[in-house]
């Protein structure tokens, strides 16, 4: 499967509403969901005889009672804390469950709840969260306040967008899908799965190594060629058939020792970052490409800024913007689709704000720099979020933390490049990119000090080559 369903909390609410007898059967519904939640819940901690469960007014703490009556009849002791009666006591449970907020919960927590969701936390018990962890918001992952850190959650019908997205997912746990007999609905927005890299187009008979795609890499200041040599090397492991560096002249000896199948060609150099006039040079290059990858280790100098800026106005392919290139980068009346491939700290300098802030609302972020750019915007993370102008976002989730290390960003770049110079419609194109990178994070050997370079090994491998 390519795609999951991501529901926000309107969209639940709406594949509710469209069940038969809605809202009689409510009740209905709540006894599926609390019983599919005990049986996740006795299945996941067979061990424990203990049970508290913080239940709240709404349709989730009688999701959290019905739960309460199965694992009685399961022969488990079950303590129900009634958090709207004011009840705070949670007693010596093995195993604490958290229905004290569901779906419609949004904002910060009030004082009351705020202390039980703390309490819960400090319990030293494993926490099993029905439907979301209290205090995230299910539509965006936001949590505006303090929020359960669940062991492990169960949701109904689909999986929610803050399940999927940070900081909600960090909250989460394990999640666990439950169907309570709900009818499948489109959703803005999908959690991408490695079924995508089936989009990705293969190399057939006919095919040479100009046809297979060919992507011109555009970067590598002095001290800096290791960025675009890493990006030449992973659009070469995502089966582009021609790559071409273009790089300040004075880097071309290094770059020269350090890829063997890329073509070099300099650029006009001014002590080791390219020179005014550079983007004359590239732009010929780019008339001979079918996609372009600039920023891997650019720099920032006037040159560099020029090229970038002219660039992206004059060349007529499509082209991953990343690194250096994001570097006061403005919109633009651009010829060809762009994708800009920031972190955090670089999405927060092109939106204006603090990197905070776009940690705490990230797709919100994505989704506000893809309409002011008017391109797709991949934020990268461990929930890489891929955003397009009027569209919903593709959440990307496939890989390790091994990935948080120097230079992956660069591998991600010319994966991306590689992917769009065979064709393929831009967000798409970033999100297999995505799930690439992060697919060849499984497949490397390496757990523990894992370096980019890792990655290239292993590409053929998640690609299915």
């Amino acid at each position: 499967m390519a795609d999951e369903a991501l529901y926000t909390a309107d969209e639940m609410r709406a594949a509710e509403a469209r069940y038969p007898g809605y809202p009689a059967t409510v009740p209905e519904l709540m006894e599926r969901a609390g019983g599919a939640a005990a049986e996740v819940a006795l299945r996941l901690f067979p061990a424990a005889r203990r049970w508290t469960l913080v239940c709240g007014g709404g349709s989730n703490g009688g999701d959290g009672r019905v739960m309460a009556q199965r694992l009685e009849a399961a022969g488990r002791e079950t303590l129900v804390v009634d958090a709207k009666a004011g009840e705070r006591d949670l007693g010596r449970p093995d195993v604490v469950v958290d229905a004290l907020f569901g779906t419609g919960f949004t904002g910060a927590p009030r004082p009351d709840a705020a202390a039980l969701i703390e309490a819960m936390n400090s319990a030293g018990v494993p926490v099993f969260a029905i439907d979301l962890p209290s205090g995230v918001d299910a539509s965006t992952g936001e949590a505006a306040g303090v929020a359960v850190r669940a062991t492990a959650t169960v949701t109904f019908h689909g999986r929610k967008v803050g399940l999927a997205v940070a900081p909600g997912r960090f909250h989460a746990g394990s999640v666990h899908v439950a169907d309570i007999g709900l009818e499948p609905a489109e959703t803005e927005h999908r959690l991408v799965g490695p079924g995508i890299l089936d989009e990705v187009p293969r190399r057939g008979s006919r095919d040479n190594k100009y046809t297979a795609g060919h992507v011109l890499v555009v970067g590598g200041s002095r001290g800096l060629t290791g960025a675009p040599s890493l990006a030449a090397m992973a659009a070469l492991r995502a089966d582009a058939g021609y790559v071409t560096v273009a790089a300040p002249e004075s880097a071309l000896p290094v770059l020269e020792q350090r890829l063997l199948e890329p073509v070099k060609r300099p650029l006009p150099d001014a002590g080791g970052e390219v020179a005014a006039g550079a983007a004359d040079t590239v732009l010929e290059l780019a008339a001979r490409a079918h996609a372009l990858a600039v920023g891997p280790g650019l720099g920032r100098g006037a040159g560099a800024k020029e090229l970038v800026r002219r660039v992206l106005a004059e060349a007529p392919l499509p082209a991953v913007v990343d690194a250096d290139a994001l570097h006061e980068l403005e919109p633009g009346d651009w010829p060809a689709p762009r994708v800009l491939t920031p972190h955090e700290g670089e999405l927060a300098r092109l939106l204006g704000r603090d990197s905070r802030e776009v940690a705490s609302h990230r797709l919100a972020s994505a989704r506000e720099a893809a309409e002011r750019f008017r391109c797709v915007v991949v934020l990268k993370g461990e929930d890489t979020l891929v955003a397009a102008p009027g569209r919903g976002v593709l959440v990307v989730a496939l890989g390790l933390p091994s990935l948080a290390t120097a230079g992956t960003g660069d591998v991600l770049t010319g994966i991306l490049a590689a992917f769009l110079a065979k064709g393929m419609e831009p967000q798409r194109a970033a999100a297999a990119a995505a799930a690439a990178q992060q697919r060849a994070s499984v497949a490397a050997p390496q757990r523990a000090g894992l370096v980019a370079g890792d990655l290239l090994d292993a590409l053929p491998r998640a690609l299915g080559g």
